[in-house]
């Protein structure tokens, strides 16, 4: 199985590395605009292969999109990353421009491929691969549900004071700071609500930490986080490679679901060979779909900006 990953910044590098160091892919090429920049990060995980035992081929190539054919998966994570004080929405213009290229050069030469979303303003980009590249709904996946649910479950369990992989958790909506939604009523802890060990307080300052994830690594570290999105990128491939049928929530298109139409938002879905294979309605409270509503107003409102931009 051959897996693209478009971008060779640091969330394409991580995918790629983690795509290599778990073997999910037998092929994985990274492309990047940069001359020499994909080329120099596969030859350092080639050499990290033969330390770790790794039988992945992972190529670099500048530009170059023949090499890419006959993806079975293309992930999108090119783009300019979020500065300090930068919205996911001030992104729009220059990133719309580039998933529009890439979408066109990357189907060129992997028409059957599944799209992965990774670049931001990830809820439009997604809605705008899937509008440009005129593929069924199912072969296009934005990834942010994954990232904002991980972290999550990461704020879960540190308040829990437990290890990481006895909680589960779901973030859906938008992937934006007021956007996306974190479902305490569903988080659970070894199966067990975490409302029976933690108050309200707690949760709600967990809700709120989640919510703003992102934007405290980019004041932390400078720039956009690239540990968690590559590894989750990484799963998702993963998923839709070995037919896992795993239940992320990703950014999907609705056509009725959740009760939105005509935008991509992130829901629980299941993951297999055919991408997205069926939405999962966790049959929201009042309070949950108003927040849900909420957020897809938003990210329509955002969506709307794409078609007054000269792409």
């Amino acid at each position: 199985m051959k897996v693209t990953i478009v971008g060779a910044g640091n969330v394409g590098a991580t995918c790629a590395d983690v795509l290599m160091y778990r073997q999910i892919a037998h092929e994985v090429v990274l492309i990047d605009i940069k001359e020499g920049l994909a080329e120099g990060k596969a030859l350092d995980m080639r050499q990290s292969a033969n330390i770790l035992g790794s039988a992945t081929r992972i190529t670099g190539v500048t530009n170059d999109y023949s090499q890419t054919a006959n993806s079975d998966v293309v992930v999108i994570t090119s783009g300019v990353p979020r500065k300090p004080g930068m919205t996911r929405e001030e992104l729009i213009g220059i990133n719309a421009g580039i998933v529009k290229s890439v979408i066109k050069q990357a189907l060129e030469y992997s028409p059957n491929a599944i799209i992965i979303v990774i670049s931001n303003p990830m809820d439009t980009m997604t809605y705008l691969a899937l509008k440009e590249s005129g593929l069924p709904k199912h072969r296009v996946i934005g990834m942010g549900g994954i990232l904002d649910s991980a972290r999550f479950k990461s704020y879960l369990a540190a308040a829990l004071n437990c290890p990481q992989k006895d909680v589960e958790g779901v973030v859906i909506g938008g992937h934006g700071d007021t956007t996306m939604i974190p479902l305490t009523r569903f988080a659970t802890y070894l199966g067990v609500p975490v409302s029976q060990f933690l108050s309200q307080e707690q949760l709600k300052k967990i809700a709120d930490d989640t919510m703003v994830g992102g934007a405290t690594l980019t004041k932390l570290i400078g720039t956009s986080a690239w540990y968690a999105p590559g590894a989750a990128g990484a799963v998702l491939v993963e998923s839709i490679l070995a037919d896992q049928k795993r239940l992320f929530a990703c950014c999907v298109a609705l056509d009725g679901e959740y009760g939105q139409k005509d935008i991509c938002l992130g829901v629980p879905v299941i993951v297999g060979k055919n991408g997205w294979e069926k939405i999962i309605d966790f049959q929201l409270n009042a309070e949950e779909q108003a927040l849900f509503n909420k957020s897809a107003e938003a990210v329509r409102n955002m969506n709307n900006l794409l078609a007054t931009l000269a792409l």
